[in-house]
């Protein structure tokens, strides 16, 4: 008599149909865990002002300031309407010089919609695909288990900044630009904003991570600590 051994996967082995609405929750938690590390590792904010959270099988910080946590959270919100309606290119990350007002990183994240092919956006250019449906449309198979992980990989690159970037010199701010195409309803808060480039900046490339319907791919852009007027 002819067998066939069978097993049953454990749930996080199994792989998930990510929705439109599903890759948006993804990407936007990330983009909030992503910018609560970067104010931590670079200083922007008093190390005693965040608490440990477990997260993507990791201990990430989370700001406890309630100002903070309140813009953050008004940025994810908007920023999840974007993406659903795929108005959205990139998130960046601008520290500042509180004194100089001068950019010294800018750490980019390039959002882009899996499957589709069209010709790089530039930054001010409309983006030319944007995901179809609300929250159906069951895109592509991939385990809960390998999107963490490979924002795991982003996280603990975040984390390792401080190994490779010059330090900072002066207590710094920071602001968040997201890109849109030009079509995009904006709120009455937000306005247009400089780009706030780094001139003769050096960059490193981050890891990415895809849902199956976006891709976001990660950058970090800095001023050379040698360029710093002293």
């Amino acid at each position: 008599m002819q067998q066939q051994m069978l097993c049953l996967k454990k749930d996080d082995e199994k792989t998930s149909e990510i929705t439109l609405k599903g890759s948006v929750e993804i990407v936007s938690d990330f983009f909030f865990t992503a910018i609560n590390s970067i104010l931590y590792q670079r200083g922007i904010y008093m190390p005693e002002t965040f608490k440990r959270e477990s997260k993507y099988g990791l201990t990430v910080l989370t700001s406890t300031d309630k100002g903070l946590i309140r813009y953050l959270e008004s940025v994810q919100k908007q920023v999840e309407h974007w993406l659903l309606q795929g108005n959205i290119q990139r998130l960046v990350v601008v520290v500042q010089g509180v004194d100089s007002m001068e950019t010294l990183e800018r750490w980019q994240f390039n959002v882009t919609v899996e499957g589709q092919k069209g010709q790089e956006n530039g930054e001010n250019s409309q983006p030319n695909v944007r995901p179809t449906g609300t929250s159906g449309g069951k895109k592509g198979g991939k385990s809960m288990k390998e999107i963490h992980g490979e924002i795991q990989a982003i996280i603990r690159q975040i984390t390792a900044s401080v190994t490779f970037l010059p330090l900072l010199q002066e207590p710094c701010t920071f602001d968040l630009l997201v890109y849109t195409d030009k079509d995009a309803n904006l709120p009455t808060k937000w306005a247009d904003s400089d780009p706030c480039y780094i001139l003769n900046s050096s960059e490193v490339k981050l890891r990415s991570f895809t849902t199956s319907v976006h891709k976001v791919d990660s950058m970090v852009a800095y001023k050379e600590a040698d360029e710093w007027e002293l």
